[in-house]
Order: structure tokens, then C-alpha cells, then sequence
């Protein structure tokens, strides 16, 4: 840590030194320096400012889009769980008129393996 805030003293005593030598052996008088100096700064100033109303704008901009966007999104996914639940519905009418009409029966010893690979324990009789 002491090289890098050796390095900042030294970048900060040369850019000091720099500029009063440059003042010193400038071709133009003080005041004129000054003028110049003041006229850089006024542009720097006008130009930060105008990054900043257009920074400004497109963070506007970017916030009205977003919530027409989302509102979008939304109605988008909320049409996709209904037409799920539609199909679910279907699927749960047609097995019930299956197993009502003799065609499917339902499985009493039915074994679902978890994700930790154990079974749980079926009910009835267990068939190996």
C-alpha cells in the first residue's frame, strides 16, 4: 500500500510542478492564461452538464418503457398459467372419466422415488 500512495504523491507533486512551470515560461501574459483557463473550465462545466441532462433523459426514457414493458411480461405469463391450468383441468377430466369407465385403473402400490433416491413406504402389499 505504500508504493501506490507513494505513486499518488508523486503524480499529484508532479502535475503541481508542472503547472507552475508552464504558468512560468507560458508565452502569454497572466491574465490572458487565466481568461484561457477559465474558458476550459466553463467548457468542461458545459459539457459535464449536458453528459448529465442526457444521462438524465435516457433514466427517464429507460423508466417509462419499463413499466409499460413489465405490465406486458406480466399479462404474457399470467395467460400462460391459465392456458396451464386449462390443460391441467382437461387432463384431470379425461383421467377421471377413464378410471370412471373402467379403462384405468387407479395404482394403490404406487412407488415415487424422491430426489434423495429413497422411496417413501408404499401402503398394501409390496410386489418385488
Amino acid at each position: 500500500m505504500g508504493k501506490g500512495l507513494g505513486f499518488v504523491a508523486g503524480a499529484v507533486f508532479g502535475a503541481a510542478a508542472g503547472t507552475i512551470i508552464g504558468i512560468l515560461v507560458a508565452p502569454r501574459s497572466g491574465a490572458e492564461t487565466r481568461a484561457m483557463a477559465a474558458d476550459m473550465a466553463n467548457d468542461a462545466w458545459d459539457s459535464a452538464r449536458d453528459m448529465y441532462e442526457q444521462g438524465v433523459d435516457q433514466a427517464r426514457a429507460a423508466a417509462t418503457d419499463f413499466g409499460p414493458m413489465m405490465d406486458a411480461k406480466t399479462d404474457e405469463l399470467r395467460a400462460k398459467v391459465d392456458l396451464a391450468r386449462e390443460r391441467m383441468d382437461q387432463l384431470r377430466e379425461s383421467l377421471n372419466e377413464a378410471i370412471a369407465g373402467g379403462s384405468v385403473t387407479p395404482a394403490a402400490d404406487v412407488v415415487v422415488e424422491t430426489a434423495a433416491g429413497v422411496a417413501p413406504a408404499a401402503e398394501g402389499p409390496a410386489e418385488a
